[in-house]
């Protein structure tokens, strides 16, 4: 396993897959990354040498905020809203959906799968007789 940033990357992915792991990193910015740094994107983690390795934390760690700075921006940017006493402050500190979707049906991920009514329960398995 090939560590970078503090993150385990594993041998047998791609890199352009691989660097999906860090946090802040999707496949666009993983492609931009691996054509800036002149690596060939089907190359195996494993497979890359030291060099390949330290220009590749080097461009990162340069160029991008990612895991725990990235991390500690969001956390703060929230901390913002809810001090100003914003709309969407209020929604993250009630935990509700921030970005104006319906409350009525479809938020149970957000809520933590909380069911409050009885009949949208699920039905308990039939006992044998």
């Amino acid at each position: 396993m090939v560590r970078l940033l503090g993150i385990q990357l594993p041998d047998n992915k791609r890199v352009d897959i691989a660097l999906g792991y860090l946090y802040g990193v999707g496949p666009a910015l993983s492609k931009d990354i691996i054509k800036a740094i002149r690596i060939a994107p089907e190359t195996k983690v494993g497979k890359l040498t030291s060099d390949e390795l330290n220009r590749l934390k080097e461009y990162v760690e340069k160029n991008y905020k990612i895991e725990g700075e990235l991390r500690r921006e969001i956390l703060m940017n929230v901390r913002r809203l809810k001090a100003i006493g914003s709309w969407r402050g209020m929604r993250h500190s009630r935990g509700l959906p921030t970005r104006g979707q319906r409350t009525k049906t479809n938020n149970r991920t957000v809520r933590g799968n909380v069911r409050k009514t009885v009949g949208s329960g699920r039905k308990p398995a039939a006992t044998p007789t």
